[in-house]
């Protein structure tokens, strides 16, 4: 898609010239300014006409009548360089693909150099661009009946700069690689859940596996009967489709040590059991698997980038069903770990099968963990729908995962796990924990639950309930599944020894 060149010729035929466009005191200068006099001054005429804009997000587009080789050009507004950033850039470009992509055009040119600032150099705006590009123009994957007329989607990028040439192309495999693994995530969590079930999502993570030839493993419910995976076969007792535990390795070093383990909560879909959801609560519970599909994301985009890591990812899959067989409130059951959970709650399942998948994650060699999961209504209520909730109980590892997703542009912030804290998940007669203490501080209760299967080994929880999906869209995608953490988890991986 991708074609990588150091001079911009305005004799050379073109679909579609971009340039971006800051906004300046002084005579226009650089591509801008020779543009410029090409057309006869007509970009000055424009710009003081107010027929062309520099404010940012602001999209022109003007055809060249012949005057120059390129048939039009697309004028992407950035507003004051001096307060561009990659952020900026990020969002820019992913409006500019949309106008390209409601366009129909399918060949484009981007003056790359134009995006450029002190603050951000072209390896980073070729990053911003190649990322923005699938995130902006992904399409649902829909079950609608189509015409037979053919789709006219972007075909090829050609990207002009002075820059290395290598590290352009680089960048923009780097950003590409981000955004399809993100698109990925997406698709998961979009799907209906009676096409993804817990079978279809490990068919899809052996898919993956063989593709980037990961090591892999998917326990079916009797091994997980000998391994005593009580938790997770709990969630999976009501259900008809069958529990699995999947796992995909990679090994970026020779020995296999300082393993980061990534765990996702596959709940492929969420009744609430016997505590039944409402009837509206009810809808959207195929997006209860939305931590299965970031880690999957992420392993996508581990396996293009190959880091020096070693990386082992659990998800703990089924539906939360209700059937005469299915777990019940009061109910006691053993984990894994040999802890025991009386049930306060079987709407508050993914941290049972987060317990299991956490302690497996452990046997498989993991010195560091990272659970994430749809997991409370309550990280909504605190934070909103744009910041990803967080617990840990090591400062180090919260500050790379923190430090990851800045880079990324998911928002995560922290809440807290008291003593207090422990001794509620703590507060049962019956057996060693609680899995539901009751609605104040619900996200947190749920995090402090989890704490306990990471026990001693560096852990971070992050709670994606608010943000893995949108009910409207952006310039970098649309309403419905975000994709959100695989990015970040993608980071940090990649930079996890810096």
């Amino acid at each position: 898609m991708f074609h990588v060149h150091n001079e911009l010729h305005f004799n050379e035929e073109n679909e579609t010239l971009i340039i971006g466009l800051f906004q300046q005191n002084n005579q226009l200068s650089g591509i801008v300014g020779q543009l410029d006099e090409s057309l006869g001054g007509q970009i000055t005429t424009l710009l003081k006409d107010g027929d062309l804009s520099a404010k940012r997000k602001t999209i022109t587009k003007i055809h060249t009548l012949g005057q120059i080789a390129a048939k039009r050009l697309f004028f992407v507004g950035l507003g004051k360089e001096k307060d561009f950033n990659f952020e900026d850039a990020r969002e820019v470009f992913g409006k500019l693909f949309k106008s390209i992509q409601d366009a129909k055009l399918q060949n484009i040119t981007i003056a790359l150099d134009t995006f450029v600032t002190e603050t951000i150099d072209p390896n980073e705006a070729a990053h911003a661009l190649a990322e923005a590009c699938p995130l902006s123009t992904y399409k649902i994957i829909d079950y609608k009946q189509r015409s037979n007329e053919p789709e006219k989607n972007i075909e090829s990028i050609r990207v002009i700069s002075e820059a290395d040439v290598d590290e352009i192309r680089s960048s923009l495999f780097v950003g590409y690689t981000f955004g399809k693994g993100t698109n990925t995530a997406r698709t998961l969590v979009n799907m209906p859940a009676n096409i993804l079930t817990a079978t279809e999502l490990a068919t899809i993570s052996v898919e993956l596996a063989e593709k980037y030839d990961f090591e892999h493993e998917v326990l079916e419910k009797e091994d997980m009967e000998k391994l005593g995976m009580g938790a997770l076969l709990a969630v999976n007792q009501g259900s008809v489709e069958p529990p699995k535990m999947i796992v995909l390795k990679y090994q970026g070093k020779e020995e296999w040590d300082n393993v980061i383990g990534l765990v996702g909560k596959g709940v492929t879909f969420d009744t609430g059991g016997y505590s039944i959801k409402s009837k509206d609560g009810i809808v959207g519970m195929k997006t209860d698997m939305g931590g299965a599909a970031a880690v999957i994301g992420a392993m996508e985009i581990i396996g293009e980038l190959k880091p020096e890591q070693n990386v082992v990812a659990v998800i703990p899959a089924t539906d939360n069903m209700i059937s005469g067989s299915a777990f019940k409130p009061d109910d006691v059951i053993v984990s894994m770990s040999g802890k025991t959970i009386e049930v306060l709650n079987t709407d508050a399942e993914g941290r049972l099968a987060l317990a299991d998948g956490i302690t497996y994650a452990k046997q498989h060699g993991a010195s560091y963990l990272v659970d994430v999961a749809t997991l409370t209504g309550g990280v909504i209520i605190a934070l909103g729908t744009d910041t990803t909730g967080a617990m840990t109980n090591n400062e180090e590892l919260f500050e790379k995962i923190l430090q990851a997703s800045h880079e990324c542009g998911e928002p995560v912030w922290r809440l807290p796990i008291t003593e207090k804290d422990k001794k509620r998940v703590k507060n049962s007669k019956m057996a060693d924990l609680n899995n539901s203490p009751g609605r104040e501080g619900h996200a947190i209760m749920a995090g402090t639950f989890l704490g306990e299967f990471a026990e001693e080994t560096p852990w971070v929880h992050l709670d994606i309930a608010g943000t893995a999906t949108s009910p409207k869209g952006d310039d970098l995608g649309p309403s419905g599944a975000t994709g959100v953490m695989a990015r970040t988890l993608a980071v940090f991986v990649e930079r996890f020894e810096d």
